[in-house]
């Protein structure tokens, strides 16, 4: 049997993920998702704003 490196960094990658679980993952979508809510809500009542010309 021949021996892939690569192959062996995904199957610790996996047992990883495995042994973690997914916590990180999802404070990170979590976080993004926080953010570019707020960002789209600070884009769409910009236009709102007084013009007082």
């Amino acid at each position: 049997m021949e021996h892939h490196p690569a192959a062996a960094r995904l199957t610790e990658a996996a047992v990883a993920v495995q042994q973690h679980g997914t916590g990180n993952l999802l404070r990170v979508v979590l976080v993004v998702m926080v953010l570019g809510c707020a960002l789209t809500a600070w884009f769409l009542l910009r236009g709102y704003k007084r013009k007082d010309d």
